[in-house]
């Protein structure tokens, strides 16, 4: 059949089919427009960059300044639920890896502040570049570096917190170079406030590693902060006269460090105390500091042709008869800033390590090297010059190396741009690339981290491949903030599992096609390779959580089900058997969250409960099929009954490890004996079994939840100690002749060859296996008695 169609009626069609399509083009980026995008910030942005780039669109876009507006709210509320997952860790995982199915499970929230509250109290010190603001994932690398720090935790909602700020600020800009200065918001960072144990703002701790975090408690003046801060300053300025001067400069050969000396002179301005004090801190390790009194060394002062106040930077070496020769420079500024930077310019650079003696070095020492090709970028390179120093302890030696000169050893180490890598002296097989922040602080971190861990930077050429020795390797994107805040994590759990597992990072950047060909899709994705065996981590970014995950792969605790196994091993299970199966999708953020706690459950209830998971991603029409609406969801398969298919679901509040295990043990039958005062007298006190006893009452919520560990042990123990319970508030008379004064008590009534007193041996711990193996103790202690009495018998006869 044919359809005749006009050209006005085709044009209105196509018109309307182009609006629709317009109007679908319009309402997808709307509904799906990338996080990244609305807050105008690269993927690889800082959460201080994401801070600011939030700042400046919430002061623009805010529904108080835009009450004309009908969209104002709706728009502000976009870019907020931005701000709220990229600024969180693990969201932000979240978010790159799933995008926003990944945080359906998130609360979307609806609530932001007033505009004013953007514009005073958000982000106080974001725009201080004197000021580091460290966040949860930094701080730690921060205050261990070797560095001086004073930090101030503070409050953006704290008024006293914003009435400092001004003079922080101040107080930062005069003490740039000798400490550093630092702010902690405790509004976005609760966690580690609360481990650090601030409870009120604002509140100012000296940090340095070896010394025990000090707390500032005087004036909130600049001058008193300079003061108290002072004191931390360890380096000395040593007064210098005839004797020791010449002996100073002598020696400053054999040691490498030279000497600034202020000479103070009758003409002329002289540095102050204080100016030379934080001197000696901005240089400390690189160069001593001294100051001569030319009034009572005039004859010295004389033969250096000094005759006013001056400041003098001599050199290791420095030839005091001819200054110019031995290289003295002479500087007239009164600024310690100013006097520091131009002796850092004079301070020899790093050595340059040639092609031909690189193995041979790397595999006798420990190194951090600067990777360069040809001039180096100059940014921060002076600052640079305090790595040796700070890195003395650790045995590590700071060097550089020219791509230039041999391309080939730097394709071989996959370095194809300026960076810097820890070789951890084992050659140029055993190093690790930074891929941190370019400053100094978090380069001393990195290299003291790496050279005691064993994490390796890895490529096409040492990849894991079928080889028999287990590995965990890191597919991670430099420019991904999760996967920076990963690698630390990454370092410590190595030190566990060091002999049983090796660990790698692999840059998908630079080796694309690898990361293609293992099915990468985002950063980061860790993944445990043994042998055939492939198991992707998906947990939580901290070492504990990775060594659980390993421990589990070890000893794996949950049974992962497929829809044909959950037939055989649950549905069919065996008569007493019990089962717990977590239904769950890998892009659930409270699966995710879950998971780790789901394990832990597991080991607890080893050998009493059986414990699975199924993949509802994987299998979603079984998942379907078995009425599953919602993840995770937790059910409970108790022994066989007449109805073959009955559960229990899980509703309680928490998913933790514990809660989950104490409702699973409620669907244990019960091993223990419930006791009358009758049964009490006669099975307890007058059997000639070992009791172990629990006076409980009802009512009483630690009696509800030791009740499951109860049965634990009564299935411990049983065999050997016979477990009952009294229930104190039936038979109050009992308990009260049995001393009972509080509930939960637990009692032990051993039998040795005569009738138990009625008040038994008080047994103080509510853990299962602390009770069986306290009781196992005293029945050993029991036997060897009754063993001994037996020998002493055979002796009388």
């Amino acid at each position: 059949m044919e359809f005749l169609v006009s050209k006005g009626d085709y044009i209105r069609y196509l018109k309307r089919s182009l609006l629709l399509v317009l109007v679908c083009v319009i309402v997808l980026v709307c509904t799906d427009q990338d996080y990244y995008s609305l807050l105008g910030v690269s993927k690889e942005a800082s959460s201080r960059e994401i801070r600011q780039a939030f700042k400046k669109l919430a002061l623009k876009l805010h529904p108080d300044k835009n009450q004309n507006d009908p969209n104002a709210h709706e728009n502000f509320l976009k870019i907020n639920r931005a701000y709220e997952v990229l600024k969180d860790e693990d969201l932000r995982k979240k978010y790159d890896k799933y995008g926003e199915k990944g945080l359906e499970d998130q609360q979307q929230g609806g609530r932001y502040e007033s505009w004013h509250f953007y514009r005073y109290d958000f982000g106080i010190y974001d725009d201080d570049p004197e000021i580091i603001t460290l966040d949860r994932g930094e701080f730690d690398a921060a205050v261990n570096s070797g560095e001086l720090w004073f930090v101030n935790f503070y409050s953006p909602r704290c008024s006293h917190c914003h009435d400092l700020a001004p003079t922080w600020r101040e107080f930062a800009k005069e003490m740039d170079g000798v400490i550093r200065i630092g702010a902690v918001n405790c509004g976005d960072n609760r966690m580690l406030c609360r481990i650090k144990g601030i409870n009120s703002y604002p509140s100012l701790y000296v940090f340095k590693t070896g010394m025990q975090p000090v707390k500032y408690y005087g004036d909130r003046s600049k001058e008193s902060l300079k003061n108290f801060a002072m004191q931390y300053v360890t380096s000395t300025v040593t007064e210098l006269w005839a004797g020791n001067f010449v002996n100073a400069i002598e020696t400053s050969f054999a040691s490498g460090i030279g000497w600034l000396i202020t000479f103070c002179a009758e003409r002329g301005d002289c540095l102050s105390y204080q100016t030379r004090l934080k001197l000696a801190g901005m240089l400390e390790g690189l160069v001593n500091v001294g100051w001569m009194d030319c009034g009572t060394q005039g004859e010295l002062c004389d033969n250096l042709d000094i005759s006013s106040s001056t400041t003098a930077y001599f050199p290791p070496g420095a030839t005091i008869n001819n200054k110019e020769k031995g290289g003295v420079l002479f500087l007239n500024s009164l600024d310690a800033r100013e006097i520091y930077q131009e002796v850092m310019q004079h301070l020899p650079d790093f050595d340059t390590i040639s092609a031909a003696s690189l193995e041979d070095r790397l595999a006798h020492h420990r190194w951090l090297l600067f990777f360069q090709f040809g001039e180096s970028d100059k940014s921060n390179v002076q600052e640079f010059k305090k790595l040796k120093f700070l890195l003395k302890d650790e045995h590590i030696q700071v060097g550089k190396f020219d791509c230039l000169s041999s391309p080939t050893i730097c394709n071989k180490l996959y370095v194809y741009q300026p960076c810097l890598a820890v070789f951890k002296g084992k050659g140029t097989g055993d190093y690790e690339i930074h891929h941190g922040k370019k400053i100094l602080y978090d380069i001393v971190a990195f290299a003291k981290e790496s050279v005691n861990s064993h994490v390796i930077t890895l490529g096409p050429q040492n990849f894991p491949d079928k080889e028999k020795e287990p590995w965990l390797v890191d597919f991670f994107a430099p420019w991904c903030p999760p996967c920076r805040a990963l690698l630390p994590e990454l370092r410590k759990a190595s030190k566990h599992l060091y002999g049983q597992l090796k660990f790698g990072t692999l840059d998908c950047t630079v080796h694309e096609g690898l990361c293609n060909m293992h099915n990468i899709r985002a950063y980061p994705t860790t993944v445990v390779f043994n042998q055939s065996d492939v198991h992707e981590y998906e947990g939580h970014h901290s070492a504990e959580q990775i060594l659980e995950f390993i421990e589990d792969l070890r000893n794996p605790s949950v049974v992962s089900l497929t829809p044909e196994t959950f037939v055989e091993l649950v549905q069919r299970r065996k008569q007493e058997e019990i089962w717990m199966v977590d239904f769950y999708a890998p892009w659930c953020g409270p699966c995710q969250a879950l998971m780790p706690e789901w394990k832990k459950m597991a080991r607890m209830l080893s050998g009493l409960i059986s414990v699975g998971s199924v993949d509802c991603q994987k299998y979603y029409s079984f998942c379907h099929q078995e009425s599953v609406r919602g993840y995770p969801e937790i059910r409970l398969f108790p022994q066989k009954s007449n109805t073959a298919h009955q559960y229990y679901s899980y509703n309680g509040w928490h998913r933790d490890s514990y809660s989950l295990r104490g409702w699973a043990l409620g669907y244990l039958p019960q091993v223990s004996v419930d006791l009358t005062p009758q049964s009490f007298t006669e099975k307890v006190l007058n059997g000639k079994d070992h009791w172990v006893i629990d006076f409980y009452a009802p009512w009483c919520g630690p009696c509800q939840n030791f009740a499951p560990e109860f049965e634990i042990l009564a299935r411990t123990v049983k065999g050997k100690v016979k477990a009952g319970k009294v229930d104190c508030q039936m038979y109050a008379q009992t308990c009260q002749t049995a001393d009972i004064r509080a509930y939960p008590t637990v009692k032990f009534y051993p039998y040795q060859g005569i009738k138990k007193n009625v008040l038994g041996e008080y047994i103080d711990s509510r853990d299962a296996k602390g009770i069986a193996d306290l009781l196992n103790e005293k029945l050993e202690a029991i036997q060897n008695k009754g063993k001994r009495k037996k020998s002493r018998n055979k002796d009388e006869l």
